[in-house]
């Protein structure tokens, strides 16, 4: 079974993991398209065994609806499919015109079986050309793979009636992800990695931060339009000394970030365009036997589950609390840091989401 996966996800070395294990199973032959860089990520090297890994042309990168791939058309004429995934929502231009080239391979009879991803976890209707791209993507794909429950609700109300199988985009490698304790006495580590952006509610955490004794500090790892207005409310919080702001961290170093703190908490806030569609971070935590904490906000309590603690968006003085539990309880600590690490191996393991990734691809080609 010859698969061609597409995927700008995939300049990150970390994610490339799942590749590997998807090529290790003996019946698939493995071509991975990935661009030279997304936005200002470039492409890392990290997993490339087993699989064929092709750098090729983007146009409009770090443009999410507009960016595409020239010379695609050629790359599956060379590759010749069972089954392309394009790693993409189906209301952007890039996954119109992979299924616009699909439709073209008149040598290959039968065509390749398509397969596009969602996280978009919001019924949302977008203007010209957008929704008519999505909903000839809609026509033509024989399956999708959805990040959530959410998800893959928000394709079935738009009519999208094959198959939509629930495989969170990427899962974490339990080996390199794996606790490493180094909690010392006298300070408590609070951290955060991603965007500096409102929905992320940061100035909630700093807030929350603000109400705890002066041992809780908190590092803050990212890059954002936020950032400015959030160091200016740390000090006039009066905790600008207890709040480390870091350059993004790249994807092969988090292991070592997550060690080194006492609980990771995600306080994201749902707005009319956005709401939370997985919280990756918090696996990666969870594997690194961090305890997490997380707003009641989009897909958060499903990711979390009952291996760490939940607040209501926008609530902080709970955010707070739960920080001060887990300060005058370390073993609560302990016993978060457990449930979350045995989460994680249950149902977000890299090699889980590449075995459900492949029963995917053998369905719709019938091996």
């Amino acid at each position: 079974m010859r698969v061609t996966l597409l995927s700008k996800a995939l300049v990150v070395g970390a994610y490339q993991r799942k590749c590997e294990l998807i090529a290790a199973h003996p019946d698939v032959d493995l071509t991975v398209l990935v661009p030279p860089a997304w936005g200002s990520q470039a492409l890392e090297r990290a997993h490339t065994t087993g699989y064929d890994l092709r750098v090729i042309p983007i146009r409009f990168n770090g443009n999410f609806h507009l960016h595409h791939y020239p010379t695609l058309a050629t790359e599956l004429k060379r590759a010749q499919p069972d089954v392309f995934h394009i790693d993409e929502e189906p209301y952007n231009l890039g996954t119109w015109l992979a299924i616009k080239a699909v439709g073209a391979l008149e040598a290959l009879r039968p065509l390749p079986k398509t397969i596009f991803f969602s996280w978009q976890n919001i019924n949302r209707t977008y203007p010209p050309p957008f929704g008519w791209m999505e909903r000839d993507v809609l026509r033509k794909a024989d399956a999708a793979i959805a990040g959530s429950d959410e998800s893959k609700a928000v394709w079935q109300t738009k009519g999208f009636a094959r198959e939509i199988s629930v495989i969170p985009q990427f899962g974490v490698d339990e080996g390199m992800f794996a606790p490493s304790p180094c909690w010392g006495e006298g300070v408590f580590r609070i951290g955060y990695a991603g965007r500096f952006v409102r929905e992320k509610g940061l100035d909630l955490l700093l807030r929350a931060v603000a109400q705890l004794p002066p041992q809780a500090k908190i590092i803050l790892a990212g890059s954002g339009e936020q950032e400015a207005a959030l160091r200016e409310l740390s000090q006039q919080l009066g905790i600008g000394a207890r709040v480390e702001f870091r350059a993004p961290i790249a994807s092969t170093e988090m292991p070592a970030f997550y060690q080194q703190l006492d609980t990771f908490v995600l306080p994201s806030r749902t707005l009319p365009n956005w709401k939370e569609q997985f919280g990756r971070v918090l696996i990666e935590a969870m594997a690194c036997g961090i305890p997490v904490i997380g707003a009641r906000s989009g897909e958060i309590p499903n990711t979390i589950g009952d291996a760490g603690l939940l607040f209501d968006e926008g609530d902080v003085d709970g955010l707070s609390r739960h920080m001060a539990e887990l300060i005058l309880r370390p073993e609560l600590r302990v016993e978060l840091a457990e449930k979350g690490r045995a989460r994680v191996l249950k149902k977000f393991t890299m090699q889980r989401i590449a075995e459900q990734t492949v029963e995917v691809y053998r369905r719709l080609t019938h091996v």
